[in-house]
């Protein structure tokens, strides 16, 4: 038997990848609108990142306290490219901030945080791993 039913475990590896980041985000986002609690907050400043490539990413940082009197500051999982002057998330623009109140880093600003992210994820690491199982399981079932 030749080693041809190594080669799929690359995209199996990567749509694997894929589905677990968007299953997890979907579920972070789930528990928050069952769980969380919203409250006003405050865009106090974005991160600047760039990634590998030097594309940057603008991701706001958001003060609120909680319900029990904790000051937090946390800045937001997903950046955008960019931060349009009429967006409302510019600095100093106040916002509804959904937490969990076990572990506020877990936070949503709503508005700026989507699950659409987490939905392109899922479905393409979904399409991704079955596609892959069933070339493996031609590759492995074929004489």
């Amino acid at each position: 038997m030749e080693p041809a039913w190594l080669i799929p475990l690359i995209p199996l590896t990567i749509g694997a990848g894929f589905l677990s980041f968007g299953v997890y985000g979907l579920r972070r986002a789930r528990v928050l609108r069952s769980a969380g609690l919203t409250v006003e907050g405050r865009i106090v400043r974005h991160d600047v990142r760039r990634n590998d490539e030097g594309v940057t990413f603008y991701h706001p940082v958001a003060a609120w306290t909680t319900r029990d009197g904790r000051t937090c500051e946390y800045s937001s999982r997903l950046g955008r490219g960019s931060v349009r002057h009429g967006s409302g998330f510019r600095a100093g623009t106040l916002v509804s901030v959904r937490y969990d109140p076990a572990d506020p880093r877990r936070f949503e600003i709503e508005g700026w945080d989507s699950t659409v992210i987490d939905l392109v994820f899922t479905v393409v690491g979904s399409v991704i791993t079955a596609g892959t199982l069933v070339v493996l399981l031609v590759l492995l079932l074929i004489p």
